[in-house]
């Protein structure tokens, strides 16, 4: 474990800064260099040098370098750390977004003071209050209303697996309330446990990771990997929101998906511009745009090539979702007209009234919580 106990500030006045890490080789010094460089990329800094013991394969992640191999199989990575336009990342640009909102500002002060648990109960309180005062039934009702109950446990099937709620875009409808300055992250002993359950259990054929954006975690790559060589027959779903691909240390991140075989279900919750952005922020859809392409590149959504591609719509505001079955045509024609992008299927799902689309709802008035 290595731990970096230096400010932003005190960064930003150094003219040079030196770090020496010793790792042992393998999947996680290949992981961790690539972190240090992309949090250290940002700083504005001349240069940062990256000492790697080891083989050159090591620092195969840590992108926009120059390297010279010395003897004993040194490599010395020297990278300009100078802050790159906005254009190559997206997180920059959403935390200024974030800076300027006063209920994102809000809520990260509430999550600090108080702690996400104790707001997600006050939450799920004030929703009971309301169906309370609505007169409607609890779901157990319901279900027998519909001559549903009683429900009985099946074999579970599939893991899905939040790993952490960092995340390069601070979405207007995020149900977790992901962003930039969430930095909870799943840790390698859970991520352990969760691979030895996989190998414990033959029921569960699917493990669907989630987030966040889970390409951003740390241990994803290794999940996948372990996933993969544990279970060949295992279905792995990546939920990404496709501008990962565009940040900074995951050039290669569409290889390696299509070498481990997973399959991809990537937001995009229109085809135009104006929508995406308005629910996702700005500069999301050339991006989301430029991911698929590479995903097209390396054989995701096309036809016999055991890649899928799946997007996933989401309503904007107030309203359900239409049928995928005459949402998806539109979709395809849209984007194989303009862009040249192909993609298997269209999932259409709704969003719950929770996090920060509740906020919204109340935010434009269209829902209040009764007292």
């Amino acid at each position: 474990g290595v731990s970096f106990a230096v400010s932003r500030n005190q960064l930003a006045q150094a003219a040079t800064v030196s770090c020496c890490i010793v790792l042992q080789r393998g999947s996680t010094s290949d992981h961790l260099s690539g972190r240090l460089w992309n949090c250290l990329r940002y700083m504005p800094l001349s240069s940062v040098t990256m000492r790697t013991l080891g083989t050159p394969a090591a620092s195969r992640r840590v992108s926009g370098c120059s390297n010279r191999t010395h003897a004993a199989r040194n490599v010395v990575y020297r990278c300009h750390a100078a802050a790159p336009p906005a254009a190559e990342s997206l997180i920059p640009e959403t935390l200024e977004r974030m800076q300027q909102d006063a209920e994102f500002q809000a809520t990260l002060a509430a999550v600090q003071a108080r702690g996400q648990a104790a707001l997600t109960r006050e939450e799920a309180k004030a929703r009971r209050r309301s169906l309370a005062g609505l007169g409607l039934p609890g779901f157990h009702s319901r279900l027998q209303q519909a001559d549903i109950a009683p429900l009985r446990r099946q074999p579970c099937s599939t893991l899905q697996l939040n790993i952490g709620l960092y995340c390069n875009q601070a979405c207007s409808h995020c149900h977790v309330e992901s962003s930039p300055a969430r930095p909870e992250m799943m840790d390698r002993e859970t991520t352990d446990r969760c691979l030895q359950l996989l190998v414990d259990d033959r029921n569960v054929t699917c493990l669907d990771i989630t987030g966040g954006a889970p390409e951003l975690m740390i241990h994803f790559r290794y999940l996948v990997e372990q996933a993969r060589s544990l279970r060949p027959d295992l279905q792995i779903i990546d939920r990404c929101n496709l501008t990962v691909l565009c940040e900074p240390g995951q050039e290669d991140l569409p290889q390696f998906l299509a070498q481990h075989k997973v399959r991809v279900v990537a937001s995009l919750p229109c085809y135009s511009q104006d929508n995406v952005e308005q629910q996702r922020g700005r500069g999301v859809f050339q991006r989301s745009i430029e991911g698929l392409q590479m995903l097209n590149a390396v054989g995701y959504g096309k036809p016999d090539s055991g890649l899928i591609l799946d997007l996933v719509y989401n309503p904007g505001g107030a309203f359900l979702a239409p049928p995928q079955s005459k949402l998806q045509p539109a979709y395809k024609q849209e984007l194989q007209q303009n862009y040249n992008i192909e993609f298997n299927s269209l999932l259409c799902l709704n969003n719950m009234p929770i996090k920060r689309f509740a906020d919204q709802l109340i935010r434009y008035g269209q829902v209040t919580w009764l007292p």
